[in-house]
């Protein structure tokens, strides 16, 4: 099946590839990091989670083993096919609008660097629409010299080389990034646009949507944990 890509966006390699690049067999094979240790940390204990760009459920299945509830979200009828045990909803994040609200929110995998200004803002605005009163909204950030320190590679102990090839500016505040992921037997590459945001510019785009910092919740603040302001 042939998908249309986004502009600026290319994936290639074995299996079905999603409209922004993403590769589904890469995702069923990339492990478990310590996204849900961060996560159990800082929200209530089996609180129910809205986690919006789930993927195949990478985080989403050790969530659900800590005890979490999750409705997982992604633009992807293929990528939420390998998700289980937890309830999947198919559609674009910016447009979501469930009439519910949940314990907390959830906006991983560097979704908040969308080159896109008005994707960004639609998907911080779906964040603030869901979140509970008294809950709270869980982003993942890019690293301070994500865009500075290219290339570079990192050997994962399972096997696989993840290298960030290139990021070149495209005009307007965006890189174009270029990242490889190398397997004994597969190799895929992923091609997408990404906005560095400085501390401030980020709490600018949070501000905008209603939503305030409660706490930078690692060393290097690539987790946040925020709330809808008062």
């Amino acid at each position: 099946m042939t998908v249309e890509m986004r502009e600026g966006y290319e994936g290639k390699g074995p299996g079905a590839i999603t409209p922004d690049g993403c590769a589904v067999e890469l995702y069923t094979r990339l492990p478990v990091w310590d996204e849900p240790d961060v996560i159990a940390a800082a929200v209530p204990v089996g609180a129910h989670i809205l986690e919006l760009g789930s993927g195949v459920g990478r985080v989403t299945h050790p969530l659900l083993e800590r005890g979490f509830t999750v409705t997982a979200v992604d633009e992807s009828a293929q990528m939420l096919a390998r998700v289980r045990g937890a309830r999947t909803i198919c559609g674009p994040i910016e447009d979501l609008d469930l009439g519910e609200r949940f314990d907390v929110v959830m906006l991983a995998s560097f979704l908040v660097h969308s080159g896109d200004v008005e994707v960004r803002r639609g998907m911080l605005r779906t964040c603030a629409r869901h979140v509970a009163k008294g809950g709270c909204v869980l982003i993942q950030r890019e690293g301070a010299d994500y865009h500075a320190e290219v290339p570079r590679e990192r050997v994962d102990p399972g096997g696989f080389t993840v290298r960030i090839a290139s990021s070149e500016p495209v005009g307007d505040g965006v890189n174009s990034v270029r990242a490889e992921y190398v397997f004994p037997d597969a190799v895929w590459t992923q091609t997408f646009r990404s906005r560095p945001l400085t501390k401030e510019q980020f709490e600018e785009a949070l501000a905008e949507a209603g939503l305030e910092v409660d706490t930078y919740l690692t060393p290097d603040g690539i987790w946040v944990r925020a709330i809808p302001m008062a």
